[in-house]
């Protein structure tokens, strides 16, 4: 029962979320402490959600390395309670939290529950699956943490926002299929993620167009989310149409 190379990335990535709530915290209590209004500073947000997505890129590194050295009995218990942390409860805060800050109130507060609930089902379902199929029943956690913060970072109204959180909550917990990240791809999903931190820094220290360049990625994630489902759909109904046999030649 010893931890194996692949535990102690788990391990980071709750790590990460105790400390991306931490810094949530940190920023809100000095944002009150000083009587201020409104969002909480930018530097403090691109903290927050740069150590939600290194946290996702080491919730996808995990289980390669589990793979490739091997892991321990432990891990996929290990792997469901980190995230429940880092993909759970850290979004639902994050929103809690913002959507408070903008008077979102109760429904803010239904909507961060949500959130949680639904990564919890959704992880439990999950562990009773049967492994090796190529697609998740439901949105992933990692990508429904990260549809939650592009929600916050678009920053629309609360009740907006809310009822898409609430869509988003939805999506895991759902029957929806969406593909696993496996050989190439996962390597492309690293390197959005790894690209998505440099954004968020970017952004935090003000960088010209960083603002318009969140905008765009947040856009893109959500309508990533939306439309890849349909892909799938279309995908398994092609190669489920009967193939015409080909036609027999005419006697002359």
């Amino acid at each position: 029962m010893r931890l194996a190379l692949a535990d102690y990335l788990t391990l980071g990535n709750a790590l990460c979320g105790f400390l991306a709530v931490c810094a949530l915290v940190a920023a809100l209590s000095t944002h009150l402490a000083a009587g201020a209004g409104g969002p909480l500073p930018r530097s403090a947000m691109a903290t927050v959600v740069g150590l939600m997505l290194v946290a996702a890129a080491l919730d996808l590194l995990d289980g390669r390395v589990a793979r490739k050295l091997g892991g321990s009995g432990m891990g996929a218990e290990l792997d469901n309670l980190a995230d429940v942390i880092s993909f759970g409860f850290t979004p639902a805060f994050l929103f809690v939290v913002w959507g408070t800050q903008g008077g979102g109130g109760a429904l803010s507060l239904a909507a961060g529950g949500a959130v949680l609930l639904a990564v919890i089902v959704r992880l439990a379902r999950f562990s009773l699956q049967t492994p090796g199929t190529g697609y998740f029943t439901g949105l992933p956690c990692p990508f429904g943490a990260m549809a939650v913060v592009t929600v916050v970072l678009l920053d629309p109204p609360p009740t907006i926002a809310a009822v898409a959180v609430l869509f988003i909550s939805w999506l895991m917990v759902s029957r929806i299929e969406y593909p696993k990240p496996r050989g190439r791809k996962a390597y492309m999903v690293l390197g959005m993620l790894g690209a998505g931190v440099a954004l968020v820094v970017s952004w935090g220290m003000g960088l010209p167009a960083g603002q318009w360049l969140v905008y765009l990625v947040s856009a893109l994630v959500l309508l990533f989310i939306v439309t890849v489902p349909f892909h799938v759909l279309a995908t398994r109904r092609a190669a489920a149409e009967p193939v015409p046999a080909p036609a027999e030649p005419v006697e002359e």
